[in-house]
Parts: structure tokens; sequence; C-alpha cells
């Protein structure tokens, strides 16, 4: 098992797991290359690097600059863009508010889903949004990617 901490990323080769814990308004974001049975997670934070300006230090932790470096990181192993398919998880309101600039767990999901939209890469599973935080468990023998959550019942897609 290979663990991805908060605003980091990994890529492994079947039969590895990789898990994210703790996803609240953050989003992991699974990418597959069924053909070659590669599996990339990357736990994102925010929507835009460029929001961030100048204190941008940490790329990994943005939608956009941390499904870029992903999708490097799978294509130095073999994958190709082309193959990818992605399957996401997280992006839930964990505060109550009536504010959509506070709401970083729906930016996360529109930025993530635009990022993959502009790599032409479909998003084949989705368990986003809702009001609590859920732990992702990606399988690279078979792209499965497994969602649980402490009140719900565990989801497998």
């Amino acid at each position: 098992m290979v663990n991805i901490g908060i605003a980091d990323l990994n890529v492994v080769k079947s039969p590895d797991v990789l898990a994210t814990y703790a996803l609240g308004s953050c989003i992991g974001i699974c990418l597959y290359d069924a053909e070659l049975k590669i599996a990339g997670l990357a736990h994102i934070m925010l929507p835009w690097s460029k929001e961030a300006g100048a204190g941008a230090d940490n790329t990994r932790r943005y939608a956009d600059t941390g499904i870029t470096e992903l999708i490097q990181k799978m294509c130095a192993m073999g994958a190709k863009k082309y193959r990818l398919t992605a399957k996401i998880a997280g992006g839930a309101q964990m505060f109550s508010t009536n504010s959509t600039v506070f709401n970083i767990g729906e930016r996360n999901i529109e930025a993530v889903k635009k990022v993959l939209s502009t790599y032409n890469i479909p998003i084949v599973a989705e368990e986003t949004g809702s009001n609590f935080g859920r732990t992702v468990f990606f399988y690279s023998e078979d792209g499965i990617m497994e969602v649980r959550a402490a009140t719900k019942p565990t989801k497998r897609v």
C-alpha cells in the first residue's frame, strides 16, 4: 500500500494499491491506464494555482498543476494519455455556508472536471459533494476505486 498525503501524489503499477485519507473538501483524483495497469492518485486541496499567486509553493496542492504532474508521472512510467480514465472522490462541504467563495469542495470539483476535460480524460466514476469526509483506496490491478466513509456504506466503482 502506497499512502498519499494531503497535497501529494504518486503512481504505481499492478499489483500495488494507492490510498488517501481524510478527503473533506479535498479531492482524490484517480487516473488509470487499463492496458498497462498503471494507477495514479493525487490528493488536491485547492482549485487553481493562479489564485495563490507567488505563494504557490507546493504545486501538488492545486487541481490544475497537481493533475498535470500526475499525468506526466504516469506517462513517464509508460501510460498513454489517450488511454487514461478518471475516477474522483471528495469535494464535500464540511462547514455550512451560503457563500460559494467558501465552498471549497464545490470549487475543487469544478476545477478538477475542467482540468480533466482539458486533457480529454473522461470521468468514469464520481463520489463527490455532500457533507462528509471520505477515504479512497485505488487498486492498480483492476482500476477499482473504493470509497469509505464513517457513516456510509463502502462503495466500489
